[in-house]
């Protein structure tokens, strides 16, 4: 098959070759701000849809989005013009003073929040996934009158920023820092892939939950204390669906049972959205599908399609009604700027106009058959899975189930070469690696990508597999 791509790649300024061009980030670039997956890293030059383009012109098909950024395709023309024409109007305000833009997109989706939830609250924006979770966590420690121990899950990624490690289950974003406060207690997620074989799922899940439950039979398990009736942790901060995990997805019955132990102690439960928000699921926060009622939900990322930086956080009324946080509690001079707001209230108005919440399952649904039919054919497929358009795949040895690296490394090399042949043109596959042993493909392809899309994929992993486990 061969689809008709019409994306013109500009000249590429003659001053540096390609070659220059990584040289020079060599000696000038901090190596702090990204991780190289390839010994030469690729420059591209401009993106399309569900594609990007290096210099020669090549399509890669991007299967991740910038990390489910970009929902709704790169470059998306009614985005950027919403974004053009605030750059005409207001392009830039204090964050003192009030603008159109950011009333509008607070009370579109605090509306849509109230009307899925039941829950009357308050948006309150910043501007990066990180800075909205410390939000959160300001939030939660107010309210909760100064607590700073908070449940998380192992396997659960939160952001980079000091607090916000101290909820990331991986050490290795800590280490060099120490610690801005105490460390979360991590909890295990319901992996039921790797930790749950020999149990039907929602057993499982419920076993998970019975765990969890047990810390708070005794004083001594360290987080109850009976006579007082009180919890030493405030919240329990969850992605509903795992992201940087592997895009692992939980028991259908886990964050019911869950929400039950947490409401008879009074622990608040906090949704990070980030990843998952925004129909990547399906829904527009992936928390819908199982039933219960945040208190708070984080979310980011495709909220402006990753067009402009603007992230943000609703809670309950009672947790953020300005008589519990009045103004000025905490503060950013780029929250809720202008260009973000207006790129925010474009992709809510093209998510409102198109009916997301069955393409999304459809789209998936055909996706996922095709991943399914993938693992028949090669056996380095240990577990395939999916919701909406957040799609795994786990690479493992022989027996199906030992987690294998080096394999999934070598995919991903693979799929970046932009030389696989098909219909007589040359493609390259942009995938991302997750999971807690980085083996997992996670797969987060564009909103809009079409079946015809999709077809293409199939038939670039399949070649990227065939190539990688010959």
């Amino acid at each position: 098959m061969t689809l008709t791509l019409n994306r013109k790649v500009p000249a590429h300024n003659a001053e540096y070759s390609e070659t220059e061009l990584l040289e020079l980030e060599r000696e000038y670039c901090s190596f702090g701000d990204t991780v190289h997956y390839l010994e030469n890293p690729k420059i591209f030059s401009t993106c399309e849809g569900s594609f990007l383009y290096d210099a020669e012109g090549t399509p890669f098909l991007d299967l991740q989005m910038w990390y489910s950024a970009c929902n709704l395709g790169y470059a998306n023309q009614q985005i950027n013009q919403a974004v053009k024409n605030q750059l005409d109007k207001l392009p830039q305000i204090a964050s003192q003073y009030l603008h159109r833009e950011k009333i509008e997109l607070a009370a579109k989706l605090g509306q849509g929040i109230e009307k899925r939830f039941g829950q009357k609250g308050r948006i309150h924006f910043n501007v990066g996934g990180s800075q909205a979770v410390e939000d959160s966590l300001k939030l939660v420690r107010n309210f909760t009158g100064g607590k700073s121990l908070m449940f998380a899950f192992e396997g659960g990624y939160h952001g980079r920023t000091l607090a916000a490690t101290a909820i990331t289950s991986s050490y290795r974003y800590r280490r060099r820092y120490g610690h801005f406060s105490d460390r979360a207690q991590f909890i295990p997620f319901p992996y039921h892939f790797r930790n749950g074989r020999g149990m039907g799922k929602e057993e499982y899940g419920l076993k998970c939950v019975r765990e969890f439950e047990r810390l708070f039979e005794t004083e001594y398990h360290g987080v109850w204390d009976a006579k007082a009736g009180k919890a030493e942790f405030a919240a329990f901060y969850i992605e509903p669906i795992q992201g940087t995990g592997g895009y692992v997805i939980p028991p259908k019955n886990y964050f019911i049972e869950l929400k039950k132990v947490l409401d008879k102690y009074g622990i608040l439960l906090v949704s990070d959205e980030i990843q998952m928000g925004f129909y990547r699921t399906g829904k527009l926060f992936s928390i819908e599908h199982f039933g219960v009622q945040p208190d708070i939900i984080v979310f980011g990322k495709a909220l402006t399609n990753g067009l402009n930086p603007l992230s943000g956080v609703w809670a309950k009324e009672e947790l953020i009604n300005p008589e519990i946080f009045p103004p000025g509690s905490t503060h950013s001079t780029f929250a809720s700027n202008p260009l973000g707001t207006a790129a925010g209230l474009e992709t809510l108005r093209i998510l409102e106009s198109d009916d997301y919440e069955n393409i999304v399952p459809k789209k998936g649904a055909y996706f996922l058959e095709g991943l399914k039919n993938l693992q028949k054919r090669f056996k380095i497929i240990g577990d395939v899975d999916g919701l909406g358009m957040a799609l795994r795949l786990e690479i493992c040895g022989t027996d199906g189930f030992t987690p294998d690296k080096e394999m999934t490394d070598r995919i991903v090399d693979e799929a970046m070469k932009g030389d696989i042949k098909i219909g007589g043109k040359n493609y390259g596959l942009v995938l991302d690696i997750g999971g807690y042993y980085k083996n997992v493909i996670t797969l987060a392809p564009a909103l809009t990508i079409g079946y015809e899309e999709i077809d293409l994929a199939l038939e670039l992993l399949a070649e990227v597999f065939r190539r990688a486990a010959r």
